[in-house]
């Protein structure tokens, strides 16, 4: 054997073509897998997420291109829209719509809470990005993963890999990223504040309840249908207590799939080539923005309905008015009880928490009436 066989079979090889790019890119994934693994960030999509980054900056292996194992996850996985569509009917059928329907004010700080999508529209806008793209980018202020896949894969699906990061890299972090917000937004004695037991709800208000939010939620925003409807039979699943296998399939085998296809699917397109330059670090700096200002928009109106309010809102369960369910209900939890141990907030923040996935999911369906 001469020497230009051993060339050829060293240009062969991965350690050929391995460039500083790849190895920041495989640092960033052991990053996520640290944050999962050491720290308990939403590991179920995080250890996926980081390790398909890692993976797919393996320098030539057969993965991403036309045909090959993870393009396929992507291709008909994540560009056709069926997993975001799955992990809502999953979402759905865990979901208990019982603290929203008992305390209707919620419904108005979970909407508020999509302050943040708004704020980072506007700003992409002024930092070049077209509205498609910014709608996309917008959107991440909402905390919800899947709903940020749907919309940037109907607008803009060349950042759908971009934003689709940044929205579960914020979701993962809620619990660092909320807290300051939460602290410097309120005094202690609102942090104190004991909200009285909800009352209970009954089994028919649970079932005409994700009939009747289908029936408005699709006829005012069209476009939101196909996640709407899979949330909300999903929640149908739970509630009616006749389909016990649909629901435990739904809420477990069903959704274990679609995560892993999806943590798989989001964590390949970062590729070195791709994620490292400007425009996903403007896209991260404005998803921390938007979803920075959500928090904010949430606590902000709890407050301010206080000025009226006979029995008051702590104002902490407005921050769980982002879509991370139920991460955020239970910081809230946290925070109130680092202020008065006996206070019990995570059922009264659960309320705005689901109020702010359908929250989120509405404002994708008017972004999508408006742009597509």
């Amino acid at each position: 054997m001469d020497l230009a066989f051993f060339e050829k079979m060293i240009v062969k090889t991965g350690i050929f073509h391995l460039t500083v790019g790849h190895v920041i890119m495989w640092f960033i994934g052991f990053f996520f897998m640290y944050l999962a693994i050491k720290k308990d960030f939403e590991p179920l999509l995080l250890v996926p997420i980081g390790f398909s980054i890692f993976l797919v900056n393996m320098p030539i292996a057969p993965l991403t291109g036309p045909g090959e194992l993870i393009n396929l996850f992507f291709k008909y996985g994540i560009e056709t829209e069926i997993i975001p569509c799955l992990i809502f009917l999953g979402i759905g059928a865990l979901t208990d719509f019982g603290p929203m329907i008992a305390n209707p004010k919620t419904l108005l700080l979970g909407a508020s809470a999509q302050l943040g999508v708004y704020v980072a529209f506007f700003g992409s806008l002024l930092l070049g990005f077209d509205l498609k793209e910014a709608a996309s980018i917008g959107i991440i202020g909402g905390a919800d993963g899947p709903t940020t896949i749907y919309l940037a894969s109907s607008l803009a699906p060349h950042i759908l890999g971009m934003v689709a990061v940044a929205a579960y890299s914020y979701m993962a972090m809620v619990p660092l990223i909320q807290p300051p917000i939460m602290k410097l937004l309120t005094t202690e004695k609102e942090r104190k504040i004991r909200m009285k037991q909800l009352r209970p709800v009954s089994k028919t208000e649970k079932i005409v309840f994700p009939i009747i939010g289908t029936i408005v939620i699709c006829l005012l925003t069209p476009p939101a249908a196909p996640l709407m409807g899979m949330f909300m039979i999903g929640n149908l699943f739970r509630e009616c207590r006749v389909v016990e296998r649909l629901l435990k399939a739904s809420q477990n085998e069903l959704l274990n799939i679609v995560t892993i296809f999806l943590g798989i699917s989001v964590g390949s397109t970062m590729k070195a080539e791709v994620f490292l330059n400007p425009r996903p670090i403007f896209i991260f700096f404005l998803g921390l923005v938007a979803f920075a200002f959500s928090t904010a928009g949430g606590i902000l109106l709890a407050k301010f309905m206080n000025l009226f309010l006979k029995e008051k809102i702590n104002p902490l369960i407005g921050s769980a008015g982002v879509s991370a369910v139920p991460m955020a209900a239970r910081v809230s939890q946290k925070i109130g009880q680092e202020a008065d141990p006996k206070n019990f907030l995570l059922m009264h923040a659960m309320g705005p928490n689901v109020a702010g996935v359908i929250g989120t999911a509405v404002a994708a369906g008017a972004f999508l009436t408006l742009l597509k």
